[in-house]
This record gives structure tokens, C-alpha cells and sequence, in this order.
């Protein structure tokens, strides 16, 4: 095996099971999702929920994403909603970014830079989705000139 890096994001509220399986239905690929009622607790620093997500992966031929529920402290602000990080989409043409924005938005997510031909020769957007991830959507530079 390889080395690989997967970004790995925590959902506030119990929400990385309904996150993961969006994110499946709009990209494909295989979905794991293990929860803390499945594993053997004995020795962990606090309890969780038996349904909270321990561990969830979306595996496709060319990426993934892993990620569980957030265990925050008790007060502790949750700060992913904004644009200092994002997970990029390269995609194959301008059609399969409209594709998935839509998909983004009709979930309940909220564009925050429009779809479109970029200054640079890409087709560019930014949708968050409704857990507060943004996605960057993008073509691939060799496919920028198709419109």
C-alpha cells in the first residue's frame, strides 16, 4: 500500500452518518461507517452514544474523505462553517459541476461563489453543503476550454 492523505472533518450534532451518506449519493464509491455502540468502549476517556459515528469513510477511484461525530468539550465553539478550508472536487466538465452544486443545493446546502468560467481558464464554484462543509468545485485544467 501507498501513502495517502484523506482530509477528515468532525460533524457537530450526530450529523456525519446523514453527511457521508449525502456525500455518497451525489459522488458514488464506498461508504464505511463504524459507531461507537459497534466497538468495545473499555478504556475510552469519556462515553459516547452508541449511534454516534467512531469512524466514516467515502472511498472513490481517485479520492476519499474520512470523518466521525465531533465529541467536543462541554462550551466549546464549533468552527467549520467558513471559507479558511474546503474540499476540491475536480471534475471531468462543466456539466458535472453544475451537477453536483445542484445536488448541494437541493439538499439544503447554500452557494457561496457561483458556478462558472473562472478568470484562470477553469469552470469554478463554491457551495457549502448543509453541514457546513464547503465543497470547491472545479474542472480539471486540461478540460478548462470546454464550455
Amino acid at each position: 500500500m501507498t501513502d495517502k492523505i484523506l482530509p477528515y472533518v468532525s460533524l457537530p450534532e450526530y450529523r456525519t452518518e446523514e453527511a457521508f451518506t449525502l456525500w455518497h449519493s451525489i459522488f458514488g464509491g464506498d461508504l464505511e461507517i463504524t459507531k461507537y455502540g459497534e466497538q468495545q468502549l473499555e478504556g475510552m476517556p469519556f462515553t459516547p452514544p452508541a449511534e454516534a459515528v467512531a469512524h466514516a469513510t467515502l472511498t472513490t477511484e481517485t479520492w476519499g474523505v474520512a470523518g466521525a461525530d465531533q465529541m467536543s468539550l462541554e462550551g466549546e465553539e464549533y468552527p467549520l462553517r467558513g471559507t479558511a478550508y474546503s474540499l476540491l472536487a475536480e471534475v471531468e466538465s462543466p456539466e458535472r459541476g453544475r451537477e453536483i452544486v445542484e445536488k448541494f443545493v437541493a439538499a439544503g446546502g447554500e452557494v457561496n461563489m457561483p458556478f462558472a468560467k473562472a478568470p484562470w481558464g477553469n469552470w469554478y464554484g463554491q457551495v457549502f453543503d448543509p453541514y457546513g462543509v464547503m465543497w470547491s468545485v472545479s474542472t480539471a485544467q486540461a478540460d478548462a476550454a470546454r464550455d
